[in-house]
């Protein structure tokens, strides 16, 4: 594996990293990214024949608004009507998903007083990242200006992590500038070798810390990432409790990402974890997240050995053990996408109710008696709404309904997809079918941009969840702070979203 993969984060092969491009230099710049992005994690599937027959409507019916508004179609995609028009087109082939209309579409005016309605919404993104760890706190004063000037860099050869896609300018911009995120969750990862650690423990306190002060508001949170089974890495934990004070715990219990580890573990491991779970629950920092799901293709063979705890199969005895913990498992614990006709897995799952590893986590709560498990949505909210959002519909209903709406927490692990509005507007303009819901006997439908379940998702568990007293919400927008200050500011000089993702493409799908 190179040193470039490493310091990006890329936890596929070097084979599966050839087939690999990175998703801000190809393609075309959709609202909704329109083939599947993967964030090194796992790997991306080739642009479907749905997916090309969204990108083609987006570009016609682009071009015809665009013409309409005296734009170019780059300029339109960047508006609200752009956002609107990349949600029609996926009506359009998969089916009526998204609540969206024609009218959007074509009216800038209306289109904006939808997006300046429900831009006070409380949101909460419990799963970001950045990989840069050695910024000022006196650069992001300067944010305004370099986040409208900027013109990120679209070369790879440039030495790693001073990538200006990775920078936490660009993160800001991304997060606080181009969407409506309010506060965000910065991770991080272990690996075998401390030296690949894409950022530190200490770096992930000093951003929050940098960023809190100078907002004047808690903006940023961080994780404090472990490290069963290493040496002495209680030791860490200690340190953390008393230097760090993170708000919850990150970890993989799959041990290293980038192929088999030495030190895979067991959430349910009584000798090892359970006195970790006495010391930070005695401490107060009561919350973890676990990394499931989300491999490789070829997981069984490059992770020979260790690919079972990917599995949530160790999470129902260490829950119920531990009703004072709560467990955040990232991603769903949704297996990566394998098949090459996502709508065959759509299919299968009409046929028998089963999502591979996801229903397994969705079923803990009633098999094992407990409510203190949660759902994180993370990279698989995003790539299966863009490869079939009709799964997508299921895989989130069946979390509601199966889980309750108030253990789904809300995450987008970007920074690897650019701004993560286009995911805040595809679960805002989400809807359960209703041969899906009729199917699997489902009660809660998601509801409208702002329902109490959509409310809860987007923010209210996640402030449960790290004991944030925040109670902002559309009739109470968040407090008018420096990050909202520059935020106006960067709007009034014509900042807008670039439409930008940071992760990576098939590389047979390039299109120029």
């Amino acid at each position: 594996m190179s040193d470039i993969q490493r310091h990006i984060g890329v936890h596929m092969s070097d084979e599966e990293f050839k087939q690999c491009d990175y998703a801000d230099e190809v393609g075309f710049e959709s609202p909704v990214p329109t083939q599947i992005v993967s964030n090194g994690e796992y790997n991306p599937l080739p642009q479907t024949e749905h997916q090309k027959k969204v990108e083609g409507l987006i570009k016609e019916m682009a071009d015809h608004h665009s013409k309409k508004h005296g734009m170019d179609r780059r300029k339109f995609l960047t508006t609200s009507a752009g956002m609107a028009t990349a949600f029609l087109a996926m009506n359009k082939v998969f089916g009526p998903v998204f609540d969206v209309s024609d009218a959007e579409a074509g009216d800038m005016e209306m289109s904006d007083y939808r997006a300046a309605q429900l831009s006070n919404q409380f949101i909460f993104d419990d799963q970001t990242h950045f990989i840069r760890d050695d910024f000022q706190q006196e650069g992001l004063l300067g944010l305004t200006k370099w986040a409208v000037g900027a013109k990120v860099n679209s070369r790879i050869d440039e030495a790693p992590m001073t990538l200006s896609r990775y920078k936490m300018e660009n993160y800001l911009k991304e997060i606080f500038l181009d969407s409506d995120t309010k506060v965000a969750l910065l991770s991080g990862a272990p690996f075998d070798d401390p030296s690949w650690w894409l950022i530190s423990n200490d770096a992930i306190q000093h951003a929050c810390r940098a960023v809190n002060k100078m907002a004047g508001e808690t903006r940023m949170l961080g994780h404090a990432v472990i490290t069963p089974k290493y040496p002495n890495w209680m030791d860490e934990v200690d340190r953390a409790l008393e230097e760090l004070h993170p708000v919850a715990w990150k970890s993989y219990t799959i041990g290293d990402p980038f192929g088999p580890s030495k030190y895979a573990w067991r959430l349910d491991d009584e000798k090892l974890m359970y006195p970790f779970y006495e010391k930070v629950q005695e401490a107060g920092i009561n919350t973890i997240a676990i990394h499931k799901g989300l491999m490789p293709r070829d997981y069984e063979k490059a992770f020979a050995g260790t690919w079972q705890h990917a599995t949530v199969d160790d999470l129902g005895q260490a829950a119920k053990d531990w009703p004072g913990m709560n467990f955040v498992i990232y991603h769903s614990a949704l297996r990566p996408w394998l098949a090459d006709a996502p709508e065959l897995e759509m299919a299968q799952f009409m046929k028998d109710g089963y999502i591979q590893w996801s229903t397994d986590l969705a079923r803990i709560p009633e098999k094992f008696g407990v409510n203190n498990v949660y759902a994180e949505l993370g990279t698989t909210f995003a790539s299966t709404c863009v490869t079939n959002p009709r799964f997508c519909a299921a895989f989130l209903g069946q979390l509601v309904n199966l889980m309750g709406p108030e253990r789904v927490v809300w995450g987008t692990d970007s920074v690897w997809y650019g701004s993560p509005q286009w995911q805040i507007e595809a679960l805002r303009r989400l809807e359960i079918p209703s041969d899906i819901m009729k199917s699997q006997g489902w009660k809660i439908q998601l509801g409208g941009p702002n329902s109490e379940v959509k409310q809860k998702i987007f923010g209210a568990n996640s402030s449960h969840l790290y004991n944030l007293d925040i109670k902002y919400g559309m009739d109470k927008p968040f407090p008018a702070d420096k990050i909202a200050t520059i935020k106006a500011d960067y709007l009034a000089m014509g900042g807008e979203r670039s439409n930008k993702a940071y992760g990576y493409v098939a590389k047979e799908t390039n299109k120029a």
